[in-house]
């Protein structure tokens, strides 16, 4: 049945709905007290009506039995009690109907005749039967009769016992044909229900089913849009509505507070981290009379300052991207000579080798090229950071019809499965330990795929632990534009 519920409601919503969702429950639970209640229902009526027909039957025995000594009385007493026992019961005969005397010793001193059982043998088995002055309903050989047993006497002589024996069979097949089509009307009826009820559920649950929807869907750009508007829905689900869209509005109001924050701060502590790191770098040059723990000192301080500068930047790079204050020129730009450019610079800053594999032929693609220019350091920045030295970082140039396929290729120590999924968030670090001894801020890749999609693009992530990473950046080609 619940295989059935489940189909009914994939044909109306035209999406799969799974066997623990509230809708779901929902239905199943209104369907079974339906189908419970209407069960219930038909199984009362059907006893009811065999009840109704049985005591129909009881009764008119009863009055037979009851009236059959007083049609005796008045019957002439000239002839025999046999002969006037038979006149008597031909008297009050029915169809269907089988009527027996019988002596105080077991004799059988009149019956009637007609039933489709022989009589002689309907008398055997009722004789059988305990007895009992309330009529009484049994089967023999599938057919149903109802037996009645009266005292019989004349002049407060016993003659013996009068036996009514009815039969009912016609009545009860019928009965069971009104049941049958009980039976099949009420399983019709609760799959009836089940669509009716699913439908109903279905069309009451789409209004949460948009606001998760929307609760999905939702970024950091989308927390000052449009709030989320309800029509026709119940009461409940308009206050749910208007606290989902309240929440948005307080989220937004503290991101847009957050990064002005962020900014200001930013923007105040690199003026004089600037200074305070061309003071160390002065010091440095001109330090002949300095010791070597002096000249250490100085250097690692000089170090930590420019790093907390480049955070600070990256951090007022991101506060631009939120605020929407980041402007991006996007031109083409050929990226044959910009990925050389950038692959010389980043080998003479860190020593590594890095090979490239591009076409002969010149490709151009829709971009920012400063923007372009600070993604592929940070990205070919990772790779040297996250492989030893003596491994090679590749970068691969692939063109097709509509764009154009930057893969950055490193052999380091690559990042687990689990991880991949939150590479991109900012100052997330995917082990403490791997990662402590590896200068960074957190923020190189969040930066890189911010930049990326701000110029249309896409930065995807394939990696396995222990055998290295490739980051693909995909751009639109100059071409391909309308």
């Amino acid at each position: 049945m619940f295989r059935h519920i489940q189909s009914i409601f994939n044909k109306l919503g035209g999406s799969r709905v799974a066997t623990n969702s509230l809708q779901f429950r929902l239905t199943l639970e209104l369907t079974l007290i339906s189908a419970l209640g209407v069960c219930s229902i038909t199984l009362w009526s059907s006893w009811r009506l065999e009840q109704t027909l049985i005591n129909g039957y009881k009764q008119n025995l009863s009055y037979i039995s009851d009236s059959f000594p007083e049609i005796i009385k008045i019957s002439s007493l000239n002839d025999s009690i046999q002969l006037e026992l038979e006149r008597s019961i031909a008297q009050v005969s029915k169809p269907r109907l089988l009527i027996w005397v019988r002596s105080p010793r077991g004799e059988l001193l009149a019956r009637s005749r007609g039933m489709n059982i022989p009589s002689s043998d309907l008398i055997e088995v009722a004789n059988k039967l305990p007895a009992s002055n309330d009529p009484k309903v049994f089967q023999i050989q599938q057919q149903s009769f109802i037996l009645a047993q009266t005292a019989l006497s004349l002049d407060g002589n016993p003659i013996g016992n009068v036996y009514w024996l009815q039969d009912i069979t016609e009545d009860q097949r019928q009965l069971d044909s009104l049941f049958s089509q009980l039976q099949l009307g009420s399983i019709l009826l609760v799959f009836t229900l089940i669509v009716v009820i699913a439908s109903r559920i279905r069309r009451a649950m789409a209004p949460i089913k948009e606001i998760s929807q929307i609760a999905s869907n939702i970024s950091i750009i989308d927390l000052g849009a449009d709030p989320l508007e309800l029509r026709h829905a119940p009461e409940e689900i308009l206050g749910l509505a208007k606290a989902f869209n309240d929440m948005l509005n307080r989220l937004s109001i503290s991101w847009e507070q957050q990064q002005q924050f962020v900014g200001n701060v930013s923007h105040e502590l690199k003026t004089p981290l600037t200074v305070i790191s061309g003071y160390l770098q002065s010091l440095l040059r001109r330090g002949d009379n300095l010791n070597s723990y002096q000249n250490q000192a100085l250097e690692t301080a000089s170090a930590e300052a420019e790093r907390t500068i480049r955070m600070l930047q990256d951090l007022l790079d991101l506060a631009r991207v939120d605020s929407g204050n980041l402007h991006f020129r996007l031109m083409p730009t050929v990226l044959n000579t910009l990925i050389a450019e950038v692959a010389e610079m980043t080998r003479r800053v860190t020593g590594r080798q890095i090979i490239m594999q591009t076409p002969k032929s010149e490709i151009v693609v829709y971009a920012d090229q400063n923007r372009l220019e600070q993604a592929l350091i940070n990205l070919l920045d990772n790779a040297a950071k996250y492989s030893n030295q003596d491994q090679v970082v590749y970068i691969n140039l692939e063109q097709s019809n509509q764009q154009t396929l930057i893969h950055i290729i490193d052999q380091g120590v690559g990042i687990p499965l689990a991880h991949q999924s939150r590479i991109f968030e900012r100052f997330y670090r995917v082990d403490e330990a791997m990662t402590r001894s590896r200068d960074g801020t957190g923020l190189g890749l969040a930066i890189a795929k911010s930049l990326i999609e701000g110029m249309q693009g896409k930065i995807t992530l394939r990696s396995k632990l222990g055998e290295g990473s490739t980051f693909t950046i995909i751009l639109p080609n100059w071409e391909s534009l309308p």
